[in-house]
């Protein structure tokens, strides 16, 4: 079983900066890839970004390149996600996600809140 735990939201104005983090912690042997997806009320839950196991290559939706950037550091098995210049689109609960042998998992969410 795989436990994801995510910190770092909160409520911010328009074009501040936030940082999210999400530990990972149990049966992590064969992790792959790490990424943040975002659902906003009334949406369905989107992409945001994904890092490779190596993380040597990393994917944004395009609403947020060049404003967000995905790390990861696998001797601690976080994830983190930079998020600069945020706008008022950018309020969503966000959600860590590791791909672990095959298996999705979840963390429980952060919400996040930019004001105008």
């Amino acid at each position: 079983q795989v436990q994801l735990v995510e910190s770092g939201g909160g409520l911010v104005q328009a074009g501040g900066s936030l940082r999210l983090s999400c530990a990972a912690s149990g049966s992590l042997f064969g992790i792959n890839v790490m990424g943040w997806f975002r659902q906003a009320p009334g949406k369905q839950r989107e992409f945001v970004a994904v890092m490779s196991t190596g993380g040597s290559t990393a994917a944004y939706a395009a609403s947020v390149k060049e404003r967000f950037a995905i790390s990861r550091d696998n001797a601690k098995n976080m994830v983190y996600l930079q998020m600069n210049s945020l706008k008022p689109e950018d309020t969503a609960v966000y959600y860590c996600n590791v791909i672990v042998r095959g298996n999705t998992y979840w963390g429980q969410g952060t919400q996040v809140t930019v004001s105008s």
